[in-house]
């Protein structure tokens, strides 16, 4: 299965400007590496058959001629050969020339698509020779081919087609080509190079791509254009909703082929959550025999962590911006109720930590003293030494006001009460100990006039890791759109701008296996009961949670992705597992979702029931697993 990924590829050219018989070779040897590589879309840059340099020799005869017998003899190339090929030509049409792409396909020119803007300022003079293909039904064209800017070429996947100028130009033909169900937008270019370009052209890539929800190819003209007074440089990109999958490097003397598998699936799923996209005209032609097959993303990179910025100084901003998001949201609630200051739960975990962390934060934008926050630590049966001592330190260090309340006697008297064997250390016996815990501090935070601030964080919302109505419940949840594997990340931010005695403690909590700690010790007084030993490692039930939320993936397809991503860490029967797992405990939980308290959304993922998900909670998970 191609599991709705396409691959593509963008060649930039080693050719001779105005030799478009030894520019055919070098075409067809592009088409011969493309097809090693099972890509199913080559791209060349516009004018690939002429070069787009060749100025006044573009109204000779000659090289007209040659140009339409080099096309023909790519065309004859294709047939037989299962991809689609797009080249740049010149086309003489009631004694006036349009700059040119040719869709090619087994055999046939299946769509020409004119240049609409002809760039004509500064270093361009493209007037001089073409004119626009604006009003391109009025031309005639002897392959018996539609003249249109898009083209379905297999099942899922329809392209749209642009030249050079169109995209940067206020109102880019892709924008409508994407509203009438282009998913991939090409481009045939010829961007000349100076000082500063590069990165503009490829953040204009980049930005259209988002905009239009579509895979964008782009392929430019190369070194061996004219140098009279330009100089090309061969940029080929191939970005996706927003991202540069692929990058050709430029300035070099042999063509070069960038390929990448854009997964096209993804897209059309971001466009039915979108309602802008609307799919309102006919293709005009339909390749129905391409095919595209079974795809082993060799040129598509899955990222194993897509909640955390592999770049130093990308998650170092992207945590700033989450926890500045987290501790404004704290801020507006205190402010909106008249609180007093803010009651949170320490356990010497992660998640608690994070949380003291934004009311810190929060008691700094408001203009209160960290003393308004009352910081309560509560060991239990399963609290270790290292989780206590670092709790009360944390606080300390904080300058928090601190208390601790033991659960321990309120909690074997309950279990007396209800009848439960304390030895027998089941759901009961852990439960009991998590609401006692909310209820301590729903008490506290009424009696001193302060706002409950809930520590439980996105993962164990999706896992259902949280006591219903225990710590699954609290006045304000500060965590709830913050990943485990991202949780940390921000820890680390804060640990890493705090001064050296509460920076310790930090890194520490950081080296602190994830537990509830709701189980007894060890015997050595670590800690037992460690929460991916149950429900497996949290990097993959995250991974698992963006791609299923975001773009509704089958389980399938996410063991695909993650075998690509986690490469030879997890095995595909370890995968498959924690899938089925993930699947489950999503489902069951539902329940616990639906009620959750008000949190700030800080990511494209978030299971708020009154904003991005919204689900029964006696959904069946049968066809997911």
């Amino acid at each position: 299965m191609n599991y709705g990924f396409f691959r593509v590829a963008a060649a930039s050219l080693k050719l001779k400007v105005a030799d478009p018989m030894y520019n055919k070779e070098e075409i067809k040897k592009a088409i011969d590496i493309a097809l090693k590589e099972d890509a199913r879309l080559l791209v060349t840059p516009e004018l690939s058959i002429t070069g787009y340099t060749c100025a006044d020799l573009f109204f000779t005869k000659a090289l007209q001629n040659a140009a339409d017998d080099a096309l023909d003899d790519i065309i004859e190339y294709t047939n037989g050969k299962n991809i689609a090929v797009i080249v740049g030509a010149p086309y003489r049409s009631k004694n006036k020339l349009l700059n040119c792409a040719y869709t090619i396909y087994n055999g046939e020119v299946c769509l020409i698509t004119p240049k609409t803007n002809i760039a004509n300022y500064n270093e361009f003079y493209e007037k001089r020779w073409f004119v626009s293909g604006e009003n391109a039904e009025e031309f005639s064209n002897k392959y018996g081919s539609h003249i249109d800017s898009k083209i379905e070429i297999c099942d899922g996947v329809t392209i749209g087609i642009e030249l050079c100028e169109d995209l940067w130009v206020p109102n880019p033909p892709s924008s409508q080509l994407a509203l009438n169900g282009a998913n991939i937008i090409v481009n045939l270019s010829a961007s000349d190079e100076y000082v500063s370009k590069a990165e503009y052209r490829r953040d204009l890539v980049a930005n259209q791509s988002a905009r239009c929800i579509s895979g964008y190819v782009y392929a430019s003209a190369s070194v061996h254009e004219s140098t009279t007074d330009l100089v090309f440089s061969g940029a080929t990109l191939v970005a996706e909703n927003g991202a540069i999958l692929a990058e050709g490097e430029r300035f070099q003397r042999e063509t070069v082929i960038t390929f990448a598998d854009i997964d096209v699936e993804k897209l059309n799923i971001l466009r039915q959550k979108n309602m802008s996209f609307e799919n309102t005209s006919e293709y005009y032609y339909d390749l129905e025999m391409l095919k595209n097959e079974s795809n082993d993303l060799k040129y598509r990179f899955v990222d194993p962590h897509p909640f955390v910025p592999d770049d130093d100084k990308k998650r170092r901003e992207r945590c700033k911006e989450i926890f500045a998001i987290q501790a404004s949201g704290l801020a507006k609630r205190i402010e909106h109720v008249g609180s007093k200051g803010v009651v949170v739960g320490i356990s010497g975990g992660l998640d608690s930590t994070l949380a003291l962390l934004v009311c810190v934060e929060a008691m700094k934008m408001l203009g209160k003293s960290n003393g308004d926050i009352l910081g309560i630590t509560m060991p239990g049966f399963g609290t270790t030494d290292r989780t206590h001592n670092n709790a009360i330190k944390l606080m300390e260090a904080l300058g928090v006001t601190a208390k601790e309340i033991s659960i321990k006697d309120a909690c074997i008297q309950h279990l007396k009460d209800i009848e439960h064997d304390e030895s027998v250390k089941d759901i009961t016996y852990e439960n009991t100990q998590a609401r006692e815990r909310t209820q301590i501090l729903f008490d506290m935070a009424n009696k001193h006039g302060k706002l409950l601030v809930g520590t439980g964080d996105l993962s164990e919302l999706a896992m259902g890791w949280c006591t219903y109505n225990g710590d699954h419940m609290s006045m304000y949840g500060v965590n709830a759109s913050v990943p485990k594997t991202l949780v940390r990340y921000l820890v680390e931010y804060v640990a890493n701008v705090s001064d050296e005695k509460t920076a310790e403690i930090l890194f520490d909590v950081l080296d602190t296996p994830v537990s509830p700690e709701l189980l007894p010790p060890d015997e050595n007084g670590e800690i037992a009961q460690k929460t991916e030993d149950n429900i497996g490692p949290y990097e993959l039930h995250d991974f698992f949670l963006y791609h299923f939320i975001r773009f509704g993936f089958e389980k399938e397809k996410l063991s695909v992705l993650a075998l690509k991503a986690f490469d030879g860490k997890y095995d595909k029967d370890t995968i498959n597992h924690w899938i089925e797992v993930f699947f489950k405990r999503f489902f069951i939980s539902q329940f616990k979702r639906s009620c959750i308290p008000d949190s700030p959304k800080v990511g494209s993922v978030s299971l708020s029931p009154r904003g991005d998900w919204r689900m029964p909670s006696d959904a069946s998970y049968n066809a997911f697993v």
